[in-house]
């Protein structure tokens, strides 16, 4: 018996004890978490698309971060520590491909290396598993990285399929009995129920999952009204055949001024090779080419903010965004990325 249904097949006199709005990655494992607590429970997820994933929580890299980026205080650390080792731990038991290839940080000058020593000090305190290791100690770890005296190597970073994942998450979440409302988008919320695109949903809670809409359903329940969401998009470029096959992620040292990790190579888990991404602001909220999406609302809004961002230059903004754009470029591109390894082919 299927739990994917619409709005026709739902019984509309039904009260669902939790709606969650959002069908990525967060909102079903959400689900699952609820419907393992009160097993009676009545749980929907409801999503704008015609399945679960097609955003975010599928259109990123695949890797598990081991969580030594973030102040040790904060909620990232703690969680990126733990969902590592409870992905990590899901993948094996459902028998989803993951690559543990773990992960070199490399320095690319001595001005680097105190950053390098941050990075060393935050994952000590996150309590990961993190080497500081030497020139020569980092070549037999991958013979193909190219670092400035010392770099990090964390053996817990991997990576995974996000669409098997995914796919994984939502069987198992039908299996338990969390219905899904497809093709169904939020609209607006009343005292006892919400209004999408496909009639009323009754429910008495609502967990906001929504992604990159987050912001404006928050806002409708009178949260987040200081909040908005600014969308960047990543691209990677494929390397399809390197003169040798990299063992390791190898990242360099970030910029921690920014929240973005640098033009890095990431292993896939078949093995292949991305270069990548970019940060680049884009120009609506789901804008992953020149016409996807694309709202003229959302257009002019993002780029009413940005331009008042890049005038004003708050938190760096010009800055960053005159860098980025320059990786539009694929030789800009593979140039950065060539500064972390020893030559391999442009391919």
């Amino acid at each position: 018996m299927t739990n994917t249904l619409s709005m026709n097949g739902l019984n509309m006199n039904v009260k669902y004890d939790f709606a969650i709005i959002g069908a990525g990655v967060i909102g079903i494992c959400v689900a699952r978490k609820l419907k393992r607590t009160y097993p009676e429970a009545k749980i929907v997820i409801i999503e704008k698309e015609s399945d679960g994933g097609l955003h975010a929580s599928t259109r990123n890299s695949g890797v598990l971060h081991a969580g030594f980026y973030y102040s040790p205080s904060s909620l990232k650390a703690k969680f990126t520590k733990e969902g590592n080792l409870s992905l990590t731990n899901y993948c094996n038991e459902k028998k989803l491909k993951i690559n543990n290839c773990g992960k070199l940080v490399v320095a690319r000058n001595d001005a680097e290396l105190e950053t390098l020593d941050t990075l060393l000090e935050r994952g000590h305190k996150n309590a990961i598993d993190l080497k500081k290791v030497t020139e020569y100690e980092a070549f037999h770890i991958e013979p193909n990285a190219k670092t400035h005296k010392f770099a990090l190597f964390s053996p817990t970073t991997s990576v995974v399929n996000p669409s098997e994942v995914i796919a994984s998450l939502k069987n198992d979440a039908i299996n338990e009995g969390v219905h899904f409302l497809f093709n169904t988008a939020f609209l607006h919320h009343k005292a006892d129920h919400i209004e999408t695109t496909q009639g009323r949903v009754y429910t008495n809670y609502v967990i906001n999952a929504a992604g990159l809409y987050a912001d404006k359903i928050a806002k409708e329940y009178g949260f987040s009204k200081n909040y908005r969401i600014l969308p960047f998009k990543g691209l990677y470029l494929y390397s399809r055949s390197p003169k040798q096959k990299l063992r390791t992620h190898i990242y360099p040292v970030p910029d921690l001024k920014y929240p973005f990790l640098g033009v890095h190579f990431t292993l896939t888990v078949d093995g292949k090779t991305k270069i990548g991404p970019t940060a680049i602001p884009a120009l609506w909220r789901e804008q992953y080419n020149f016409h996807e999406n694309f709202k003229i609302g959302e257009l002019f809004e993002v780029a009413l903010r940005q331009a008042g961002l890049f005038i004003s230059s708050d938190f760096n903004f010009k800055q960053m965004a005159l860098t980025e754009i320059q990786k539009y470029s694929k030789s800009k591109l593979i140039n950065l990325a060539s500064e972390l390894v020893q030559p391999m082919s442009k391919h």
